[in-house]
Parts: structure tokens; C-alpha cells; sequence
């Protein structure tokens, strides 16, 4: 924590961007340190991601690319991803986001797809608090990722 609190507030900016996509997240984490731990930090990216307008999340989801197969993957298991992705894209307007922590990587094309053909189901309003959960669970990652890393 000693690094990120102590960085230059550009540098903390550009990789708190990396974690969450809005400007103003990544601005209201930067201008609330220092944190005298990991789980202020997160608590802290959490409740700035409650606080976002709607404009400000799809600036974050703007920033999100959809899951991946592994390269190797059967080319039918990329036709049928790339198909839900579309389907998901073109119902609700943004990218498919899903947070895989917790799954071996063997299983996350299974979890893409099952997610995305669940919450094919939700009307816009329950899809726009999942997927703002998701980008959380997301974000929370990729800040653990970036303290443990410096």
C-alpha cells in the first residue's frame, strides 16, 4: 500500500483507469488517499462505483472488452460465443461483462456462456445492476492485482 499511496496521483490515476474505466472512480480513489490498508481500498472503489451516474458507468463498460476463448478453443465454441456476445451487445447495448474469479480458466468459456444466455433474460434495469456488480467484482481484481504487484 506504501507505493500506491506514496505514487505520483497521474500515475495512480492511469492505473486505477485500468482497473475501472471512469474518470471519476479512478479521480475520487486518487484524491481520498492514503489507505491504511487493501480493505479500505476496496471499500473505498466500491462504494465511488455506487456513486456513479449511468454516464459514468457505460464510460467504464465502454473501456471493458468482451471475454475471450483461448485461441486453441473449437472454432463452433468461437461462432457460438461470438453469436451470444452480438445477441447480448445488441439487447442491452454494451459489452458482456463478467467477473471469472474463482473458476479455473478451463471453465470460463462455460461460465461466458452460461452467463450470458441467463442474463439474456433480464429486462434492462436487472442487467444494469448485474453488469454494475460484475465491473466492481472486476475492479476489485484488478486493484488487488495492481497493490500486490508494486
Amino acid at each position: 500500500m506504501a507505493g500506491f499511496n506514496a505514487a505520483p496521483a497521474a500515475e495512480v490515476r492511469a492505473a486505477l483507469l485500468e482497473c475501472y474505466g471512469s474518470r471519476r472512480w479512478a479521480e475520487r480513489l486518487v484524491a481520498t488517499r492514503p489507505y491504511p490498508d487493501l480493505d479500505a481500498l476496496l471499500a473505498a472503489a466500491d462504494e465511488a462505483g455506487y456513486d456513479l451516474s449511468p454516464t459514468e458507468r457505460a464510460e467504464a463498460l465502454a473501456g471493458e472488452a468482451s471475454p475471450k476463448l483461448h485461441p486453441d478453443a473449437p472454432h463452433s465454441a468461437h461462432l457460438a460465443l461470438a453469436a451470444a456476445h452480438a445477441a447480448y451487445e445488441c439487447r442491452f447495448g454494451h459489452v458482456f461483462v463478467i467477473c471469472l474469479d474463482g473458476f479455473r480458466p478451463a471453465e470460463h468459456p462455460d461460465q461466458v456462456l452460461a452467463g450470458i444466455r441467463a442474463r439474456l433474460a433480464h429486462d434492462p434495469e436487472q442487467e444494469r445492476v448485474v453488469a454494475a456488480d460484475e465491473m466492481r467484482r472486476l475492479a476489485r481484481g484488478r486493484i488487488i492485482e495492481l497493490v500486490s504487484s508494486q
